[in-house]
């Protein structure tokens, strides 16, 4: 189980877009979007590869990096710590407080019913 931080979050997304990087091609996207010096984002890729996300290969003039982790796989770990973490594990609850809240659009409502639809036949209950 590997935990990203926000900022490695931006990372592994580009990494998960297109794979491999090299350090300067990401120093330089994200100069324009964070302002992050090649020294910020070579502490970000240490530090990703000591927590086994990514991994790097020797390219003919630099370090090619390479997810390890899946989008599918971290964003499913951190959708169960969030949910663990502000609604003690109950999704029930999240979406009553989106509800409540008026946070939730006719398309996205349309969405959910239909998520809940396919979950349905899925699992054989109707």
């Amino acid at each position: 189980m590997v935990r990203l931080s926000e900022a490695e979050w931006k990372v592994m997304s580009l990494l998960w877009q297109e794979a491999p990087q090299t350090m300067m091609q990401l120093t330089n996207h994200f100069k324009e979007t964070t302002g992050w010096t090649k020294h910020t984002v070579m502490t970000f890729l240490r530090r990703m590869e000591e927590k086994g996300a990514i991994h790097h290969e020797e390219g003919e003039r630099a370090k090619l990096y390479y997810p390890d982790v899946g989008r599918d796989e971290a964003v499913q770990q951190e959708t169960e710590e969030f949910l663990e973490k502000v609604f003690d594990g109950r999704m029930g609850l999240m979406l009553n407080t989106m509800v409540e809240r008026k946070a939730l659009s006719k398309e996205e409502i349309a969405e959910m019913y239909e998520i809940l639809r396919r979950a349905e036949a899925e699992n054989g209950t109707e």
